[in-house]
């Protein structure tokens, strides 16, 4: 099912929901685009770029991904995959936006615009004529968190991790929540929540854990993650986000983390805590 974008700046994108996601309310999802690789690529291409290759040839673009983010001395760089050759564009809600071309190994670079505060972005790549937009919203910090916002789902940190943690909390404006945490790959993630179990499950090869927490979270709560003797906590205020206008988003700093309220392709406001 396709959903147009609130937000003019940003093409209507697709992306997977799984059941479990599907509790936060009033959120649009639709279908992801599948790739499919192509093994008579030169050995020289990385199995991205031959994955990203072999969609073309097979009539899909393939959505360009972030993957890594890092400060200079200028400021934030980003880095990601996209379709080798493609035209990778970086676009604010004022409509300025950056682009770069991806080389042979499908990846890309793009050192941002100095910035004061939080920003959202959309990211899309341009091959022959065709136009995908990514997965979500790309959020950037000046201090270098980043993260892919997506509606219905928790957010997909791109800053790397220094131990085992609670890494965001995405919740409605109703309090239904689902958390993302990082732990080893295949580790036994548990949480709990006011001391009491709330889920368990296994991390996956990239070590990201996400899970839905039942009922509907309103007021101060403590959520904790333990992880192959590892161990995190933090105390949560959930509140109803106030409409936004204006913008498309809203950010601020609370003892969790920075809390950014955005609007939702359906457009809902949802809410997502960067912890730590």
């Amino acid at each position: 099912m396709e959903a147009c974008l609130a937000m003019p700046w940003v093409e209507a994108y697709q992306l997977k929901v799984s059941a479990a996601r599907a509790m936060l309310v009033g959120f649009a999802a639709v279908a992801g685009l599948a790739g499919c690789g192509n093994s008579s690529e030169p050995a020289e291409l990385s199995d991205a770029a031959r994955a990203e290759r072999g969609a073309a040839q097979a009539g899909y673009l393939t959505p360009p991904s972030p993957d890594a983010v890092r400060l200079s001395a200028a400021g934030v760089v980003l880095s990601g995959a996209a379709q080798a050759g493609g035209k990778v564009r970086l676009a604010t809600p004022a409509g300025a936006f950056q682009e770069t071309v991806t080389g042979r190994d499908g990846r890309w670079t793009l050192a941002l615009a100095p910035m004061s505060q939080p920003a959202i972005y959309g990211l899309s790549v341009e091959t022959k004529g065709q136009r995908v937009q990514a997965e979500g919203y790309l959020l950037v910090t000046p201090g270098g968190q980043a993260a892919v916002l997506r509606s219905g789902a928790a957010a997909l940190r791109i800053d790397a991790a220094g131990k085992p943690a609670i890494r965001t909390i995405d919740f409605d404006r109703e309090g239904g929540a689902v958390v993302s945490a990082w732990a080893p790959a295949g580790a036994v993630v548990a949480l709990r929540v006011d001391g009491r179990p709330a889920t368990q499950g296994r991390a996956d090869q990239q070590g990201r854990y996400e899970a839905p927490l039942q009922g509907a979270l309103q007021g101060s709560h403590r959520l904790e993650m333990s992880a192959e003797g590892y161990n995190d906590a933090v105390a949560l205020q959930i509140t109803r986000a106030q409409p936004l206008a204006p913008g498309p988003m809203r950010a601020q700093n609370t003892g969790a983390g920075l809390r950014v309220d955005w609007t939702t392709p359906g457009g809902g406001v949802q809410s997502t805590i960067l912890v730590h």
